[in-house]
C-alpha cells in the first residue's frame, strides 16, 4: 500500500550530485535533515538544502540508500495509476525490443521502479524484491502487471518470489523465497534462440535462469557450425546448447556444480542434443590447467564465469581471476579460432575488461587478438543512463591469433 508521510527530506548544500545528473538513489551522507514523522518504506517529499522540490521516494534509515525515487515531479505523486504507467511503459517497451515468451519485463531503476525485477518465464512471473518501500507495494504491482499482460491474452497461471538475495538484510529486512497465491510446478518450459530449457524458479540460480545472455548466446551461433567448441561455466548448458543446435561438431561443457551439470544433461535430452555436448563436473581454472599441457585445442573457447566481485573493495582481486580465466582460455583456442568472454560484474567495468584481456593475451604467449563485436545485456535489462549500476554485462568475441 502507498503511503504518502507528509515528512520531508533535505539535502545538505552540495550534495546529491548524481541525483542532479539523473540518479535515482539519495545516500544517507547526503541527507541534512528530515522534518515531519514517518515510518520505514513510507513515501517522502525530497527537496534540496534551498527547498527547492526534487521528487517523491521511498525511505528507509536502515539502509546506506536512504531515499530511492519514484518520481521528480511534484505533480506525479506516487499513486496506483503511477505505478501502472510505469508498469505499461515497461511492457510496451519489452514488446518493441525482445521476444516476449521469456523475458525481464520490470529492471528496477531502469524502468523507473527501484528495488524490483520481475522475469516472464512463458505463464509464470517470478519477483524480486530487494528493499523495503517497494515490498510494500509488490502485491499491487503484481495485480496491476497481471491485468496489463491479460490485455494481450498473457493469463498468468502462478507468481513466485525469490526475495531471498543477501543485499535484503541491508534493508533491515528478511531473506524469503516462496508462493505469492495458489502453489504450481515450479519447473518451467521455456524456449529460447529455438532451445528449450526446464527452468527451476524457486531454486535455480537468481530467479532461475539467466536471460540476460539471450542475443549474445545467439550471436555465437555464427561460429559454430562443424567446430569444437568449449564452454566454460556452463551452469545450465545455454551456450553449450545453442552452440550444438547451430551445428558444432561436439560441444565440452564445464561447470563444478553437479547439480547445475545435472540440468544441464535434461536441457540437453528435451533437445535431443544429448550425443553432441559432453557435460564434465569440474573446476574449470583446473580443467583448462590440463587441457593445456594436454595440447588440446579448440575452435572456440567460451568464458561465462559468475562475477568474481560485487564490491568496489575486491576489484583488483577480481582482475586476477579475469585476466587467468581468460589467459587459460586463449591458450586452448587454435589459431584462428574464436573467444568468447563476458564479465556479469557492475564494478568490472568495460575498460578496465579490456585492459585485463590484452594483458591476459601478452600472458598466453603474446596471441594476437581481433575484435569481432563487443555486446552488452539483452535490452529487457536496459541500461539507464545516469544511473550506472544498470550496466553490468560486458560480452567480446574475438578471433585469436599467433603472432607472426
Amino acid at each position: 500500500m502507498i503511503v504518502i508521510s507528509g515528512a520531508k527530506v533535505y539535502l545538505i548544500k552540495g550534495r546529491g550530485r548524481s541525483l542532479k545528473a539523473g540518479g535515482m538513489w539519495v545516500y544517507d551522507n547526503e541527507i541534512d535533515r528530515i522534518e515531519g514523522s514517518f515510518e520505514d518504506g513510507d513515501i517522502v517529499e525530497l527537496h534540496d538544502f534551498d527547498d527547492f522540490f526534487m521528487g517523491w521516494g521511498y525511505i528507509n534509515t536502515k539502509s546506506k540508500i536512504s531515499v530511492r525515487l519514484l518520481s521528480k515531479w511534484r505533480e506525479n505523486v506516487p499513486s496506483r495509476e503511477l505505478l501502472e504507467k510505469r508498469l505499461r511503459n515497461a511492457w510496451e517497451y519489452r514488446k518493441s525490443v525482445v521476444d516476449t515468451s521469456s523475458c525481464r519485463i520490470v529492471f528496477g531503476e531502469a524502468d523507473r521502479l527501484p528495488g524490483i525485477v520481475i522475469d516472464k518465464f512463458s505463464d509464470v512471473l517470478v519477483v524480486e524484491s530487494l528493499t523495503l518501500g517497494i515490498d510494500r507495494l509488490k502485491t499491487e504491482i503484481i495485480e496491476i502487471l497481471k491485468d496489463i499482460l491479460s490485455e494481450d491474452g498473457i493469463n498468468i497461471r502462478g507468481v513466485y518470489e525469490r526475495s531471498d538475495a543477501p543485499v535484503r538484510l541491508k534493508e533491515g529486512m528478511e531473506r524469503f523465497k516462496g508462493f505469492i497465491g495458489e502453489a504450481f510446478d515450479t519447473n518451467v518450459l521455456i524456449e529460447e534462440n529455438k532451445v528449450k530449457y526446464l527452468v527451476d524458479v524457486a531454486d535455480g540460480q537468481k530467479t532461475g535462469f539467466f536471460l540476460d545472455q539471450k542475443c549474445n548466446r545467439e550471436a555465437i551461433k555464427k561460429l559454430c557450425r562443424g567446430k569444437t567448441v568449449l564452454d566454460c561455466f556452463t551452469h545450465t548448458g545455454t551456450f553449450a546448447l545453442n552452440a550444438a543446435l547451430a551445428g558444432a561438431e561436439h560441444v565440452t561443457a564445464v561447470d563444478i556444480s553437479e547439480a547445475a551439470i545435472e540440468r544441464a544433461r535434461k536441457n540437453a535430452w528435451l533437445n535431443g542434443l544429448s550425443d553432441r555436448v559432453d557435460f564434465i563436473c569440474e573446476d574449470v581454472f583446473k580443467l583448462l590447467t590440463e587441457y593445456s599441457e594436454e595440447k588440446r585445442k579448440f575452435d572456440l573457447v567460451i568464458l561465462d564465469p559468475p562475477a568474481f566481485t560485487k564490491s568496489k573493495e575486491t576489484v583488483k582481486q577480481a582482475v586476477k581471476g579475469y585476466r587467468d580465466i581468460n589467459m587459460r582460455g586463449m591458450r586452448l583456442v587454435k589459431d584462428g579460432g574464436f573467444l568468447a568472454t563476458c564479465s556479469c560484474s557492475h564494478f568490472f567495468t568495460e575498460e578496465l575488461m579490456a585492459k585485463t584481456i590484452r594483458e591476459a593475451a601478452a600472458g598466453a604467449g603474446h596471441r594476437r587478438l581481433r575484435q569481432v563485436e563487443f555486446r552488452q545485456q539483452t535490452p529487457d535489462h536496459p541500461i539507464l543512463w545516469a544511473a550506472d549500476e544498470s550496466y553490468y554485462l560486458k560480452f567480446y568475441i574475438f578471433q585469436v591469433c599467433d603472432e607472426l
